[in-house]
């Protein structure tokens, strides 16, 4: 019998998978906010990865954090050093409290504009509870909604 998942997570964006330890900044690559991975996105949508809350939503549009209050905690943080750009780029379409259901968008992001600005759109998706996950799909291209991503250990 396989293994019954304790949680449902699905890509929350269109791109490329990396490895976390690849990502540019030492606070992700070293996972010192939590275990995860990151997409290099190729479509500007960024949709809720599961049922749950929008416990953090910053003013620019660069992170948001979701819980599904059973211990499932997100943090999808769009670019690095995005928040440089006092959310130019980025627009917003929920709001800190909400509940979202798995697909709904949250973000939509100006990938263009962003790259313009001389940054990263490459998103660390950090999961913040001490977490440990395996990504299967490091080096694949993945599509938002697309299950099968993570396993958690």
């Amino acid at each position: 019998m396989e293994k019954q998942e304790k949680f449902q997570f699905s890509s929350p964006i269109t791109g490329h998978v990396i490895d976390l330890s690849h990502v540019s900044d030492p606070v992700f690559s070293q996972r010192m906010m939590g275990d995860g991975f990151a997409i290099d996105p190729t479509e500007g949508q960024v949709v809720a990865p599961f049922d749950g809350i929008v416990e953090v939503l910053f003013p620019t549009g660069h992170a948001i954090g979701l819980s599904n209050g059973s211990g499932l905690n997100v943090l999808i943080h769009v670019g690095l050093n995005t928040f440089e750009l006092k959310g130019k780029g980025f627009t917003i379409h929920t709001t800190q409290g909400a509940s979202v259901k798995k697909g709904d968008l949250l973000l939509e992001i100006d990938i263009d504009a962003i790259k313009a600005s001389g940054k990263t759109c490459i998103t660390p998706i950090i999961f913040t509870e001490n977490q440990e996950i395996h990504c299967h799909k490091i080096g694949c291209d993945v599509t938002r909604n697309e299950d099968g991503l993570v396993s958690f250990l």
